[in-house]
């Protein structure tokens, strides 16, 4: 036990700031939202890792959103309502993936990078089925994953679903080092 209480301290001193770039990069981090309403029961409790060079824990995420859809699910209505091969469908489809990705963006408050991942992406191994299930219990019964960079190699993991009546987008994020 007190090699690895060394360990934790080896590696908490490494990680501790040695600049006022890093410490700019840390504040940023803290800046991103993540509840600003109840959570839900569904997402309380939940005591898992997300796997990445800093193994960080999910942590709740609970938004008020006014939309009328989730962030970014419009795209496949536009897709299926529209005619085949027409170049006003290339158009409007790249506008939408924009105001849709920037509304994720907003409800966060950050300005960066922000993209969607299929769940399958995100969780290929299936190490994420519990994490998955009560988002999903939480929200619509559907969930999205969003990515967000918020460094060269630092990103959160949003996943997440909608509980319309409620008014707000529920669910979990992780932070990830990816270099």
């Amino acid at each position: 036990m007190s090699s690895d209480e060394a360990y934790s301290a080896f590696l908490d001193q490494a990680n501790q700031d040695t600049g006022t770039s890093n410490a700019s990069t840390q504040s940023s981090h803290a800046q991103l939202k993540a509840t600003d309403t109840d959570i839900p029961a569904a997402l309380q409790g939940i005591d898992q890792t997300y796997t990445s060079e800093a193994d960080e824990p999910f942590e709740p995420v609970s938004l008020k959103w006014t939309g009328r859809s989730m962030p970014s699910e419009s795209i496949l209505g536009i897709l299926l309502g529209s005619l085949h091969g027409e170049c006003q469908l290339y158009e409007q489809l790249l506008i939408s993936l924009h105001e849709r990705a920037d509304d994720f963006a907003g409800l966060i408050g950050h300005k960066a990078e922000v993209s969607t991942l299929s769940t399958q992406e995100f969780d290929p191994k299936g190490e994420y089925k519990g994490v998955m299930e009560a988002v999903e219990k939480a929200g619509d019964g559907k969930v999205r994953v969003f990515r967000v960079e918020v460094g060269s190699t630092r990103v959160w993991y949003y996943v997440v679903g909608w509980e319309k009546e409620a008014g707000k987008v529920v669910g979990v994020r992780a932070k990830a080092v990816e270099s």
